[in-house]
């Protein structure tokens, strides 16, 4: 499994980069090892070390700036141990539908499943999780995804058992990560399997902090927009927000039926109606928390809840964060 993935000798890493792809992901990922590798021996802990491979499916590729990246060829160097799929350069659906249709991206995902069944474990960062998603390999396992894609993750790969609010999703012998800097969550979780206090050292000195979920980072407006009864459901919540709230009186207000409401909400944001108005009630109060001097108290209030102990409870439980910690933020 691969929460208990460790090797004793120095484990192989491919870094997949395709055409267009994400600089600073790759650069990241190269990055954080790099350190793993130079921290090991200065502070002689013991670690069995990483050998990097940037492999392409062309002789020549280059980085979503224009860069020219040098890769070797996917057959060349030693069978890995991992494979790890940085994020291409498309952010947008359209372009990104194009992009996933390319030969090179098709070739890429039968290597993949290659690799795959070959018992390599794979991990993808950001949009690179839907390159991992396209190859199949994914179906039937937990991931997540860069958060402002997820409906069009969710619609063009329903088999894969989706939670864009973590930033970090290890399942099976597949690993997955949010949006943009998440390379850096990924690479870490890669070096903690082998060396917790390596893997504390290489975030020491690149500066990462513990960011254990997204949802404090997703604009539940961009999300909502994707569908017309979504983003109106989105605006009446957003009115109506500092009361109670019913999913009758939803549905009501939308002139639809509660099952159909949920069944939107679950297809375009991955949510349920209810788990989305705390969603909105969390990102109101940590704005609150961060821009005006209410109390706790009173800011549950202006959110819906009757008081700050329910609200503390929720931030914690979802952010991984309290008051403080938010304020000062």
């Amino acid at each position: 499994m691969i929460d208990n993935y460790v090797i004793n000798r120095a484990m192989n890493i491919s870094i997949l980069a395709l055409e267009g792809v994400f600089d600073t992901g790759l650069a990241t990922v190269l990055d954080a090892f790099a350190t793993a590798n130079e921290l090991s021996q200065m502070a002689n802990i013991q670690s069995p070390g990483y050998n990097i491979s940037v492999v392409g499916v062309r002789p020549q590729v280059h980085s979503s700036l224009g860069m020219t990246v040098p890769v070797i060829a996917t057959t060349e160097g030693p069978s890995p141990d991992w494979v790890i799929i940085p994020a291409i350069g498309y952010k947008m659906p359209d372009p990104l539908l194009e992009a996933l249709a390319r030969e090179d991206v098709q070739e890429s995902c039968h290597i993949i499943r290659e690799w795959s069944e070959a018992g390599a474990g794979i991990a993808a960062a950001c949009i690179g999780t839907f390159v991992l998603a396209e190859s199949g390999v994914l179906n039937q396992f937990e991931a997540t995804t860069t958060w402002w894609l997820t409906p069009l993750f969710r619609q063009r790969y329903p088999e894969v058992r989706l939670d864009s609010n973590r930033i970090i999703v290890p399942s099976g012998k597949f690993l997955t990560a949010g949006a943009g800097l998440s390379h850096i969550d990924l690479a870490l979780w890669m070096i903690r399997q082998n060396n917790p206090e390596l893997a504390s050292l290489v975030a020491k000195y690149l500066i990462v902090d513990s960011r254990p979920s997204q949802s404090v980072y997703i604009i539940s407006d961009h999300l909502a927009h994707t569908d017309p009864m979504v983003e109106r459901f989105d605006h009446w919540v957003r009115d109506n927000l500092n009361r109670s709230l019913t999913l009758d009186e939803a549905a009501a207000e939308l002139a639809t039926s509660k099952r159909t409401l949920s069944r939107r909400m679950s297809e375009v944001v991955g949510k349920t109606p209810i788990a989305y108005i705390q969603d909105l009630r969390v990102e109101r109060a940590v704005h609150l928390l961060k821009t005006s001097n209410h109390s706790v108290d009173r800011i549950a209030e202006m959110v819906g809840y009757n008081d700050g102990v329910t609200l503390r409870t929720l931030l914690r439980r979802r952010l991984g964060k309290g008051v403080r910690e938010l304020r000062d933020a």
